[in-house]
């Protein structure tokens, strides 16, 4: 038995997912089960996590960006979030994340690319 998908609304800035489309400015609308908006939030909850240990690293002025593991893994986790608005998303979504060329291909049911 399927899950019902319900009709969300993201605004990657603050990571805030919403229902209410008149809430807030959103970036992406996407169609998804209430395991898929769970998922979802523990990646944004991740990157708020991963964004604090960014601001004290950055005060260390000797670590560059791309030898920091913080930095990697808030890349990595956006590469996540970016996966499932792609594969939850509407039309417009799909072609606005393919125009960013931010996936280096097409994700998987999981989120992760390929």
């Amino acid at each position: 038995m399927s899950e019902m998908k319900n009709t969300y609304y993201i605004y990657l800035a603050n990571g805030q997912i919403s229902q209410d489309r008149e809430s807030s400015e959103w970036n992406f609308k996407i169609e998804a089960t209430d395991e898929e908006i769970t998922q979802l939030r523990e990646y944004f909850d991740q990157n708020y996590s991963t964004e604090i240990e960014n601001f004290y690293r950055a005060h260390v002025p000797y670590v560059q960006y791309h030898y920091d593991r913080e930095n990697d893994a808030y890349d990595e986790t956006i590469q996540r979030i970016y996966g499932m608005i792609y594969e939850l998303g509407d039309e417009e979504a799909k072609n606005h994340i393919e125009s960013m060329g931010i996936l280096h291909s097409k994700p998987t049911t999981d989120g992760f690319s390929q």
